[in-house]
């Protein structure tokens, strides 16, 4: 493999791991096998810290490819509790509200979930890297200050219902790229008339790219130590 000419690799981002922390490790354990100080690698497509699931990453002259594969279809496992919501609509912050369920039914999910297929619009969560006059919402959001999102138009190919164990839900979800499924969770819980966050989510395709084909940091070394020689 040819490094710094470009390649192109898929990681299983773990979970509490930022995409960052991820193309950090990456990028100082491929440096110092190289012997080379610096060498770009970058990621397509941003997985939050409490996702997991696959992050792609380009090195050197392919890093030229990063918004090819940031535009692709992705798909996602989403894991949902109905009834409370957070501010950050997963396990970041705490819950800070409750909702009524009695009403809630398998049957009622599943008409909810088909209404969200097609094109959408999305306000996307305050606490994400969204920027509003040059600032970071999630920076912003942290301070205590207001943060006016403006929404945006997606594409949902597909919504799923995978489970129902109330008040647990797990659905697929294929959309286009720039869909929060955090806030796609906040959503699904009003239009139930009541609230949902996110408890676990994982990327499990992005184009034609499974998880199946994906290695973990702990694999780096062993991949590094085969192709390089």
């Amino acid at each position: 493999m040819d490094f710094i000419e470009g390649e192109v690799l898929f990681f299983n981002k773990p979970l509490d791991w930022t995409s960052f922390d991820l193309v950090n490790k990456f990028r100082y354990k491929l440096s110092r096998k190289l012997k080379v100080k610096k060498i770009k690698v970058g990621h397509a497509g941003t997985l939050d810290p409490k996702a997991t699931g696959v992050l792609i990453v380009c090195t050197g002259k392919a890093t030229r490819r990063i918004d090819e594969f940031q535009y692709q279809t992705k798909e996602y496992i989403a894991t949902l509790k109905l009834g409370e919501t957070t501010p950050s609509f997963d396990l970041e912050k705490e819950v800070d509200q409750t909702y009524p369920t009695e009403h809630i039914t398998k049957d009622g999910v599943e008409k909810v979930l088909a209404s969200f297929v097609g094109t959408i619009q999305q306000i996307p969560p305050v606490y994400s890297a969204c920027k509003v006059e040059g600032k970071r919402a999630y920076e912003m959001a942290r301070k205590g200050e207001e943060v006016a999102l403006k929404a945006k138009t997606l594409v949902i190919d597909e919504m799923e219902l995978l489970s129902y164990d109330f008040p647990v839900v797990r659905i697929r979800v294929i959309c286009s790229k720039g869909t929060y499924i955090r806030a796609l969770a906040r959503d699904i819980g009003a239009a139930l008339q009541s609230g949902a966050y996110l408890v676990g989510l994982e990327r499990t395709r992005i184009g034609e790219v499974t998880l199946d084909q994906c290695m973990s940091p702990d694999e780096i070394d062993a991949f590094l130590e085969r192709e390089i020689k």
